[in-house]
């Protein structure tokens, strides 16, 4: 560039004055100094051709043209560059704070260490707030944890601005009210449309409250109710929407047949229902209609104990595409029970028969041979708890039978006390295996427990309280299935 002179007339920018000439200023930014390397940084310098002259290497910016290293006057900037002229490097920022570096790190972390991050500093809570990082996380909120107490002893609602910053879809409210429930509503900017899920546990919500919820919450298509008390069938009645495709019921004293009877007219499109009701009879699960047996495809019936044998008919009847079933906890169902489960859900993939003391080696035998596709099978605690005479009841034998099923991979045998060294040699056959519970099982030993390095395959493995797991075993499985979780 030129600068006008005192005249208005431009100067040449390197106008020789008494035999110096200012250097015009470098494009990296650097000043004059990064000209050559080795070159004193000085604003002027000789405008006489150093004896010999020698060219800077061209990888340099701006070099020196032979008329300016002759003493003439330097060409002007807007003439032809003898050489591309890179632009001002790019300035990155620091790694602490840079987003790329961070969205790949933070992936790395649980969720309980992703919240202390995002306290560090804002650069931090912006990268690790976007939803991509709580996806699939549900926050837990007790009462108390709902407000803030003013200096006055009022309270105020808590800002939920951070939930809904990470977009959370779900929310586990614990010992709340009704009144509580529509705080909620109110100060939750996604509480309408964004919520899918929502769970109330020991809270003491009303039918009034119960529907109030399900009409402002129009997104909620899951929901759970533990330990609630305070509603009736009546509320279920008079809440309950066709969009929830999950319910989950479990200690409320108040829920019976008359629950089951709305739950089945109410929501056609039921696709998981887990209850857990002592008073539901056998007459409850005849109230499901062919709608259900199309959408529902999980059903959990967890402590249920006046279901028997005559409720599963009803259950194998109305509910023909069941890929996940639960029996837990069953005392009344026997292995006829398991017979009629057998022969008429064919597509079952998930079976749970734990705390049913009246199975034995014999409803094994009936899974085994119709039940093909089934990949996890949960057979804990099957053993009378009060007559000493019901105690054998899961076997060597009943393991026999299992080791035929090629789709197994997951087995659970927690405190099946009659399973022996014997019956693991069955379960070496079971290449599909991937997870293996024998926990609690008194008559295993170390080398019958050894054998289990055959499962290649094997993803984990539970010794809890086994006599026969000892330091070495522990140590021996460490060296020969080292890609299996075992748990002491």
């Amino acid at each position: 560039m030129s600068s006008p002179g005192i005249d208005g007339d431009p100067k040449p920018s390197c106008l020789p004055r008494n035999g110096l000439v200012k250097l015009p200023g470098q494009p990296n930014g650097l000043g004059a100094a990064s000209i050559t390397k080795g070159t004193p940084a000085a604003k002027n310098r000789p405008c006489q051709p150093p004896p010999p002259p020698t060219l800077p290497p061209p990888s340099l910016a701006t070099p020196l043209s032979r008329v300016a290293l002759a003493g003439g006057p330097c060409p002007p900037a807007s003439g032809p560059a003898s050489g591309p002229v890179p632009g001002p490097p790019v300035e990155r920022p620091p790694l602490a704070t840079d987003e790329k570096i961070l969205n790949g790190l933070f992936w790395y972390f649980s969720a309980c260490e992703k919240c202390i991050l995002a306290q560090v500093c804002k650069a931090w809570r912006r990268v690790l707030y976007q939803p991509k990082f709580w996806a699939g996380l549900t926050p837990v909120l007790h009462a108390k944890e709902l407000y803030n107490v003013l200096p006055g002893g009022e309270k105020e609602f808590v800002n939920l601005q951070g939930f809904a910053a990470r977009g959370f879809e779900g929310f586990c409210l614990v010992g709340v009210s009704d009144l509580d429930i529509c705080e909620f509503i109110d100060n939750y900017s996604l509480s309408k449309k964004g919520v899918k899920a929502m769970s109330l546990k020991r809270s003491t919500i009303t039918d009034a409250g119960l529907e109030v919820m399900l009409e402002q919450m129009q997104g909620v298509v899951r929901l759970e109710l533990s330990g609630c008390n305070d509603f009736t069938e009546a509320g279920l009645w008079s809440s309950l929407s066709a969009r929830i495709t999950s319910l989950s019921v479990s200690d409320c004293i108040n829920v019976a047949d008359d629950a089951i009877a709305a739950i089945s007219q109410l929501l056609p499109n039921l696709a998981e229902l887990s209850l857990q009701a002592y008073h539901v009879t056998d007459t409850a699960l005849a109230y499901f209609t062919a709608r259900q047996g199309h959408s529902t495809h999980t059903l959990r019936l967890l402590s249920c104990w006046e279901i028997t044998n005559h409720g599963v008919v009803n259950v194998v009847h109305s509910l023909p595409n069941l890929t996940s079933l639960s029996l837990s906890g069953c005392s009344k169902v026997t292995d006829d029970g398991v017979e009629l489960v057998a022969e008429n859900l064919r597509k079952l993939r998930s079976l749970d028969l734990s705390w049913c003391p009246r199975i034995t080696d014999m409803a094994l035998e009936y899974v085994a041979c119709d039940l093909h596709r089934l990949e996890e099978l949960v057979l804990d605690r099957c053993t009378h708890p009060y007559t000493p005479g019901w105690c054998v009841r899961i076997t060597d034998t009943g393991l026999s039978y299992l080791s035929t099923m090629s789709s197994l991979r997951s087995l659970y045998l927690r405190w099946c006390c009659q399973v022996q060294d014997f019956g693991l040699k069955h379960l070496l056959a079971m290449r599909s295996l991937r997870l293996l519970s024998l926990a609690g099982c008194p008559l295993l030993t170390t080398t019958g427990l050894s054998g289990l390095v055959q499962l290649q395959e094997l993803e984990e493995l539970e010794l809890t309280n086994c006599p026969g797991a000892t330091p070495e075993l522990f140590k021996y499985f460490s060296q020969h299935l080292p890609r299996c979780l075992v748990i002491e």
